[in-house]
């Protein structure tokens, strides 16, 4: 269904998807300095009555009252860091979007996952964008429709692409990073968003 595309109109959103919007050498520098930098935590989610481990490691930046919560975690931000205030103005200006908040997810390895699920929480308001930045290996990502299941693909997210959802993407349709059978090193993924702030 999705190919290297620049642009995509999906029935009930909008997503575009750069493959490369940074270079290798700019991606190789952001890659290795957040994996040694951000301060990584594995927290724990709520699922089907049990609290269990995320199977992958997380983190949240943002300005002053960005407050997040999903999965029956709250999550209060850790101030920009000069190279997340970089890369978030970077991405506004390409995008035109403002962002005062950043989640970083890093997956260690195949086994490290994302399940089934659409960035909905009332933080983010009725009709969210959320520009998604990859670094490190590569990562099939997945779509589908919440009602017409005919409607669904995935796109393989590249070091140094940028994937932008928005529109009513998050009210119709649900995304998720699956394990690999494959084994492949670490992947660092970033998606700016603007938080309401309470």
């Amino acid at each position: 269904m999705f190919q290297e595309i620049q642009s995509y109109k999906m029935k009930d959103a909008s997503l575009t998807f750069d493959p490369n919007y940074m270079d290798s050498k700019q991606a190789d520098y952001y890659y290795e300095h957040l994996l040694q930098q951000v301060k990584w935590e594995q927290y724990h989610i709520k699922m089907f009555g049990k609290t269990l481990p995320q199977p992958r490691l997380t983190a949240w930046y943002g300005e002053n009252g960005a407050a997040y919560a999903y999965s029956g975690i709250e999550l209060m931000p850790l101030p920009f860091t000069a190279e997340l205030l970089l890369l978030k103005n970077s991405i506004e200006a390409y995008t035109k979007q403002e962002f005062n908040s950043v989640l970083l997810n890093l997956y260690r390895n195949q086994q490290d996952s994302m399940g089934w699920h659409s960035d909905d929480e009332k933080e983010l308001g009725d009709f969210p964008f959320i520009a998604s930045l990859s670094l490190g290996s590569s990562r099939n990502f997945q779509l589908k429709h919440k009602t017409d299941k005919f409607l669904k693909g995935k796109i393989e997210l590249n070091h140094g692409s940028l994937l932008c959802m928005g529109g009513s993407m998050q009210s119709f349709w649900q995304h998720a990073i699956p394990k690999s059978s494959i084994a492949c090193g670490p992947r660092i993924n970033l998606t700016f968003r603007q938080i309401k702030k309470a």
